[in-house]
């Protein structure tokens, strides 16, 4: 009798397993290429994606979406492949990584690396990304692909039916509401990036606040399935208040396979194109959110968000200008101090 009850048990173990083996093994829906207009050039161009066959899986197939829930959204995780990164063993990887996103490495300041992630998270040449240095610009703080939004309140973001919820995002109700109408900036930094981030205005900063969150993949190939990932992931900002910007909050989010965010600077005094910090190995998103009126947003960069595409930009690229009041120019011109911070 217990032998009959042992092989069933077995039989409808087997069972399961193969049902879920043939469900994980279950071809995956088609794909829309994921396409970006280049800056420089206006073309439409299509993005080679780092792990696409894998983070197709984890959210279109449903062993792949118990995988997600289970194993790939959760810090440990990336914490754990974060390290891997570190380890020297991963520097052989970083050949091959480079010939097959064609990443430029003129531009770094050193050729050897003693991990992938020493390599990921490589500094620049003072002269790679000459940045804007006119007082009422924006620039963009990271390289990376962008949306834009002139108003959060008129806009639906990343997928049609989906309304940016901007309480959820800062975990901060009075904080929230000062930017309610106001515009919002995403860039997102894909594997292939340079993974340090950048002050996009001068000005004085607030301490970080950091979120508590899970680590879901920022790939618009993730987002059009769930599009409330920004609102979910781990992520941390602070305030950066400028005379004619106002307040702006910059915001770095985690994503899957992201090790840490490491912030690098220090003092309560930024300057525009300064480091600010970078993220160890994984593709990841800063975010900036300006107050009503204080900034419009150049037209290239909402158009091709208006038609449904991010626009590729180099950190220290110009993205908007500050609208200015002219009684506040006239009142800066009066005070030197403003112009230390520009």
């Amino acid at each position: 009798m217990n032998i009959t009850k042992t092989k069933k048990r077995r039989g409808l173990i087997l069972l399961l397993l193969g049902v879920i083996v043939l469900l994980a093994l279950y071809p995956l829906p088609p794909q829309t290429p994921i396409q970006y207009y280049d800056r420089q050039s206006g073309l439409l161009k299509t993005e080679k994606v780092a792990g696409e066959k894998w983070l197709v899986w984890l959210y279109n197939n449903p062993v792949g979406e118990a995988t997600l829930w289970a194993l790939a959204k959760r810090k440990v995780v990336s914490f754990v492949y974060g390290n891997r990164m570190d380890h020297p063993s991963s520097a052989k990887k970083i050949q091959a990584f480079v010939e097959d996103f064609d990443i430029d490495m003129s531009t770094a300041q050193k050729k050897e690396f003693n991990s992938f992630n020493d390599f990921f998270t490589r500094k620049l040449k003072n002269n790679a990304r000459p940045v804007d240095t006119s007082s009422t610009v924006a620039v963009s703080p990271a390289d990376g692909k962008i949306l834009a939004y002139a108003n959060i309140g008129k806009s639906d973001f990343i997928i049609k039916g989906y309304r940016f919820n901007v309480f959820s995002f800062l975990n901060n109700a009075s904080l929230a509401r000062k930017y309610l109408d106001g515009a919002l900036v995403i860039i997102r930094l894909a594997p292939c990036d340079y993974h340090r981030f950048h002050f996009p205005i001068s000005g004085g900063i607030s301490p970080i606040t950091r979120i508590d969150g899970d680590y879901y993949s920022v790939n618009p190939l993730a987002l059009r399935k769930m599009a409330e990932i920004f609102c979910l992931n781990k992520r941390e900002f602070a305030i950066i208040s400028n005379p004619l910007f106002g307040d702006v909050v910059m915001v770095e989010v985690g994503a899957t396979m992201v090790g840490s965010i490491v912030q690098t600077y220090t003092g309560n005094f930024v300057k525009k194109g300064e480091e600010k910090g970078y993220f160890k190995f994984g593709g990841s998103t800063v975010v900036l959110l300006f107050e009503k009126n204080k900034i419009r947003i150049d037209e290239d960069l909402l158009i091709n968000t208006l038609k449904g595409y991010e626009t590729a930009i180099k950190e220290g690229e110009r993205i908007g200008a500050a609208v200015i009041n002219p009684i506040v120019w006239k009142k800066r011109l009066l005070l030197p101090v403003f112009a230390e911070i520009n």
